[in-house]
């Protein structure tokens, strides 16, 4: 084993590249290549990052010709730091020859800050990583200093280079865009999962059917910063799930669902809101077939609460997993969003959607999940659905709605649609509930809450019935509440819908 040390910043390169800046390490050489077909060859390489270290340090890797396989070790230290001080934090993930230009070709995988070691061969990958053939050329290493202590983060990253033939390449196989439906009718979906291939702790075999169990039709693969789990949804796909293909592009500023993307997309994350380039990427997601939906906006932990604006959003996931005071705050604005595009006529508003965000035991699968009125249970269809806002959010298989609008010379209409007559017909809203007893019906206008109901009985089931006028709500939206525990405050949500627009537009 040989040993490099890199103390000091001074022997370091600081660089752009084109979005945050980046760090860049001194070489790392092997002394052997092809002619000599030894078993291993080890360095090791030791440093310090200071507290306000750039966001990607590159550690770049000389490899010769004639490697089979690439493996990585790293550690680094945790010391104590005062009350309300960010600890130590350091992600770490691996570009190939082609270098690490921002969205370019060289990504061959991220684990973030959920495994110390990886490795990276032809036929195989350690979960999060791209398997493929071991190219002669630069490689580097990205480590991701997500905090840094007051006393600095000191690490140690050990590479080791495996010689000998190539095993041959696996072609990936990938789920099908479609399963079997029941034509135009509601389906239930949960679209941000996480397995084994990045921070999760289940395999894609026991997330399907845990997704079976919560009675859902569809999912979506979202692992964070990496394509790596798509090639691995073929077995457990079947006519009766759908598994649509995506990524959790996890930035500095926040979080967002690429949605239904075509097998294999690859969507970069290094880069914060400062560096304009979000809507490069959430252009990518669209133009490889995805949606794309800021998650979790206003979440707590560090680099979670979204910062980029939603512009660019397809959807918003307004409920992140167990209903928290984050959600409430997000389900807030996303109304305030709907009173604004009321109010600026060529504003489109976007669509409301809930996903569990489950990483392991005992996180549940479907819960919440957005049920979908679409055509049939395809991936465009799917999309087209949740895009349109023809959908309702609900904790879990046993809620079931059905909210509708009518009036005038009997038009009607349904969840994301507008009614159109005049700013004074009279409007009937009707909701018909199952499976949520002991629950309090509210419709939420532009304005406010308008109705509360009396709790529904028992039996979870129920019909509330209310009336308005176009000049006085522009919009109606249904929460069903839970009980609730303190005071004034409301309970926390069992379902909710997204609007029904009254009046012409």
């Amino acid at each position: 084993m040989c040993e490099d040390n890199h103390a000091g910043l001074g022997r370091r390169a600081l660089f752009v590249t084109g979005a945050a800046a980046a760090l860049t390490l001194g070489n790392v050489t092997f002394a052997r290549g092809a002619d000599d077909m030894h078993d291993a060859e080890t360095r090791t390489v030791r440093g310090t990052l200071p507290p306000g270290a750039p966001d990607f340090v590159y550690l770049p890797v000389e490899v010769p010709d004639g490697v089979r396989e690439i493996k990585v070790s790293y550690t680094y230290d945790r010391p104590s730091v005062p009350a309300g001080t960010t600890g130590n934090g350091l992600d770490i993930g691996i570009f190939d020859q082609h270098g690490t230009e921002l969205g370019g070709k060289g990504f061959r995988g991220w684990s973030g800050g959920a495994r110390t070691e990886f490795f990276i061969r032809a036929d195989d990958a350690t979960p999060g990583y791209i398997p493929g053939r071991i190219e002669e050329g630069t490689w580097q290493i990205a480590l991701g200093p997500y905090t840094v202590a007051p006393q600095g983060l000191n690490y140690e990253v050990t590479i080791t280079l495996t010689y000998g033939e190539q095993a041959e390449a696996a072609r990936p196989v990938y789920p099908p865009e479609r399963a079997k439906g029941r034509g135009r009718a509601w389906y239930r979906g949960d679209c941000h999962l996480h397995s084994w291939y990045s921070d999760g702790r289940r395999t894609p075999a026991e997330i399907a059917a845990l997704a079976r169990e919560a009675g859902l039709d569809f999912i979506n693969s979202s692992e964070h910063n990496t394509h790596s789990a798509h090639a691995h949804w073929a077995d457990v796909a079947g006519d009766d799930l759908l598994v649509m293909l995506g990524e959790e592009v996890t930035t500095r500023n926040g979080h967002v669902v690429a949605l239904g993307v075509e097998p294999g997309t690859f969507i970069d994350w290094r880069y914060r809101a400062r560096d304009n380039r979000f809507g490069k990427f959430a252009r990518q997601i669209r133009r490889s077939g995805g949606l794309v939906v800021p998650a979790h906006p206003h979440a707590t932990c560090v680099g979670c609460n979204w910062k980029f604006g939603f512009g660019e959003a397809d959807a918003v996931e307004v409920w992140n997993g167990p209903w928290t005071p984050d959600d409430e705050v997000a389900l807030a604005d996303w109304d305030g969003m709907l009173v604004a595009s009321t109010r600026d006529k060529g504003r489109d508003w976007i669509p409301a959607m809930g996903n569990s965000d489950a990483h392991r035991s005992p996180d549940p699968v479907g819960s919440p999940q957005t049920v979908v009125l679409a055509d049939d249970l395809t991936r465009e269809a799917i999309q087209e659905g949740i895009r349109a806002g023809r959908s309702y959010i609900a904790e879990s298989k046993n809620v079931s709605l059905t909210f509708t609008a009518s009036g005038g010379r009997a038009e009607q209409a349904g969840i994301g649609e507008r009614l159109e007559v005049g700013p004074k017909t009279p409007v009937t809203v009707r909701l018909e509930v199952s499976g949520a007893p002991r629950c309090v019906v509210r419709f939420v206008t532009d304005q406010g809450v308008l109705f509360t109901s009396a709790p529904l009985p028992v039996t979870g089931s129920g019909v509330v019935e209310w009336r308005t006028t176009p000049s006085y709500a522009a919009y109606v939206r249904a929460e069903l509440r839970h009980e609730a525990a303190v005071g004034p405050l409301p309970g926390a949500l069992a379902a909710f819908t997204n609007p029904i627009f009254l009046g012409r537009s």
